[in-house]
């Protein structure tokens, strides 16, 4: 009786604790290696997109994944690869991160980033910075080096410099058409909130996941706006034992919600698939709420969502068993 007892009392112990992961089965399938990457969600639609801006987006999109695939099949970290993927999107102006950040309404760029090791649910962010040319490598830094987890303003800026990261003139980053942009909408203040966040999931072939997220945020963001790219939980996540999240949208909603943990909860604790928590989130609760984006979603065997609301994403994935996949628009 008292065995009994003792039983009941620790079980809801033992089902928060490691004892519960120790109890979950690896998929045999497993492959030995898998990346996920997006370049945001948006209006993304063929008929307003040229011929030549589709080659470059989708040529791009293939560099970044093979950027990632290479640290992978040589062996290195799912955190590296993450870096990698993101490195080659944030130093491409098509993108809303790095060089080609929307701008703020004074005119200016402003970056956010995060990235998380699901080995350890170890994580670094940096948020509001002007002058570091690879955000997420500042991230990462963070993560690898410092005693906190978010950095921001100009202490980022700082400590990225102090480590001797590569760090550049604001103006490095406002291109042509952002700065046309800016000056077009301008004389009345009309936002124009356009989604280019760019992000990547990946596994390795020890079975860590990684998740990292990039974006020069909202356009004519005021008042130093943080959105959810930065914040873990809300745009990044991951957990070797569920999933790894990185996210792209209207950042208030997602930090509001904490959508990257929400998927990453749903599947350890109501036991749902990757692609069910996924596709629950982007097209049943943001639906309610009227909230586009979308996210990329790893699972810990391998398996890849990629739902979206809007009429475009660009998202990719390859396999190390040959699988591969890039896309710009919906229904393809």
């Amino acid at each position: 009786m008292i065995k009994k007892i003792f039983l009941l009392l620790i079980m809801p112990s033992l089902l928060l604790s490691g004892c519960y992961y120790g109890n979950l089965s690896e998929d045999d399938d497993r492959p030995d290696y898998v990346v996920a990457i997006h370049g945001g969600a948006g209006w993304i639609l063929k008929e307003n997109i040229s011929e030549e801006k589709e080659a470059a987006a989708t040529a791009k999109l293939n560099e970044a994944l093979e950027a990632a695939e290479k640290v992978l099949q040589n062996g290195g970290h799912a955190v590296e690869a993450v870096e990698a993927a993101i490195n080659i999107l944030e130093n491409d102006p098509l993108f809303n991160a790095g060089k080609g950040a929307v701008l703020t309404a004074e005119g200016t760029a402003e970056l956010d980033a995060s990235i998380m090791n699901g080995e350890d649910q170890n994580a670094g962010a940096i948020a509001g910075v002007k002058h570091i040319k690879n955000p997420i490598s500042a991230a990462r830094l963070v993560m690898q080096k410092s005693k906190h987890v978010m950095l921001a303003g100009e202490g980022a800026d700082n400590y990225a410099a102090d480590n001797g990261l590569d760090t550049v003139p604001n103006a490095y980053f406002i291109t042509e058409a952002r700065a046309a942009n800016y000056n077009k909408n301008h004389p009345d203040k009309a936002p124009v909130h356009k989604y280019g966040t760019v992000g990547c999931v990946a596994l390795d072939s020890k079975g860590n996941l990684a998740a990292g997220t990039s974006t020069g945020g909202m356009s004519d963001k005021e008042y130093g706006r943080i959105g959810d790219s930065p914040i873990i939980g809300a745009g990044t996540y991951a957990h070797n034992e569920t999933v790894a999240v990185s996210a792209t949208g209207h950042g208030e909603w997602f930090i509001r919600h904490a959508v990257a943990h929400d998927i990453h909860a749903m599947v350890e604790y109501n036991r749902w698939t990757v692609e069910r928590a996924a596709d629950f989130i982007i097209h049943r609760k943001f639906k309610y709420y009227d909230v586009n984006g979308g996210v990329i979603v790893l699972g810990k065997s391998g398996n890849v969502a990629m739902p979206f609301n809007t009429p475009g994403m660009y998202r990719g994935y390859l396999k190390s068993t040959g699988e591969r996949e890039v896309k710009l628009y919906g229904e393809e």
